[in-house]
């Protein structure tokens, strides 16, 4: 079984055992987190589309770790007038294993 959930705007498809990396959530180490909003959810024989949300669905998931990302650099030129910057930031994360399809 799978699922599609959104979490902090981004969207992932997800199944048990699964560990993903969303964007920053705060919650401890090990504790679990509940994710509603469902999107989709299918197995072999069926799959059910949401309109936006699939009713009655939660997705289960344990915080295995929070970390920083690789660097990001963003880079601003202007052609021809001596303007250039450098910039860059490492963007937060939160690992989630799946636990539960409900």
């Amino acid at each position: 079984m799978y699922s599609i959930v959104e979490c902090s705007g981004f969207q992932f498809k997800v199944a048990e055992g699964d560990v993903i990396k969303v964007p920053l959530i705060k919650a401890e180490k090990d504790t679990e987190v509940v994710l509603d909003r469902v999107l989709l959810t299918g197995d072999a024989e069926k799959t059910t589309v949401g309109t936006p949300l699939v009713a009655g669905t939660k997705v289960t998931a344990v915080v295995v770790e929070h970390g920083k990302d690789k660097k990001v650099l963003v880079m601003k030129k202007k052609r021809r007038k001596d303007y250039k910057r450098k910039n860059g930031h490492r963007q937060q994360f939160t690992k989630l294993k799946i636990v539960s399809i409900a």
